[in-house]
């Protein structure tokens, strides 16, 4: 009996290397994957997030029994039409529904470029890796979702308290938020505002923990600091 060939995983093709690429901007890269869970009939629950790398939003947090290409494309298309923003760059993993024809064709349509990690290197999608750590731990492994659509309304309380709540030591203790109003108004100044665009740079990735804006902390999903 001849041995069963294995199908060759599709690989996505990438416009600019991943490993050399940092966001420097808002909406310079938006990271997504997925993430897993069950409501409490058993039945599978798929996440997708999509991450903004530079200012740290949580731009969506979509929960489905099933995310297919197209599905992603809806995804980041309500982003476009929700919010009025668009990524130069995406970064992603090289799951089926990231090779698409469905994305690569909204990519080349949008003028978006795309950078794929290598396939079993988590590390080199940190931030949104990051981000998976932070809902697992303190929404997915705490609650059991009765069914999807208490799932949907949980997960997108976390994403709301996430941007407007949470502090990060990246951002000098400013939230997502925050820190995406300032960049956008220092960036609007005029060029003489230098303390401005200097207040809202990049931060080093060793910045101390001296607070710069301090948001609410009674919120019982706001205790943490994120990186």
């Amino acid at each position: 009996m001849p041995q069963k060939r294995r199908k060759r995983q599709r690989r996505g093709q990438s416009t600019v290397p991943g490993d050399r690429l940092r966001a420097q901007r808002p909406d310079h890269v938006w990271a997504f994957d997925f993430q897993f869970d069950v409501t409490e009939d058993g039945r599978a629950v798929k996440l997708l997030y999509v991450v903004d790398e530079f200012t740290r939003e949580a731009l969506a947090m979509e929960a489905e029994r099933r995310i297919d290409g197209d599905r992603v494309v809806d995804v980041l298309e309500g982003i476009v039409a929700e919010q009025g923003r668009r990524p130069e760059l995406v970064r992603c993993d090289n799951g089926p529904e990231m090779t698409s024809n469905a994305l690569r064709d909204w990519c080349r349509f949008s003028r978006t470029g795309a950078a794929f990690i290598e396939p079993g290197s988590p590390w080199e999608n940190p931030f949104v890796e990051s981000f998976n750590s932070r809902v697992r731990d303190e929404l997915l492994s705490v609650e059991m979702f009765s069914c999807l659509t208490e799932a949907k309304v949980m997960i997108e309380d976390f994403r709301q308290d996430y941007n407007r709540r949470r502090p990060h030591r990246a951002h000098r203790m400013m939230t997502p938020t925050a820190f995406r109003t300032g960049w956008d108004a220092a960036h609007e100044a005029a060029p003489a505002s230098a303390e401005l665009r200097r207040r809202y740079a990049p931060a080093p990735s060793d910045a101390g923990d001296s607070p710069t804006l301090k948001e609410p902390t009674n919120h019982q999903l706001s205790q943490q600091v994120d990186r």
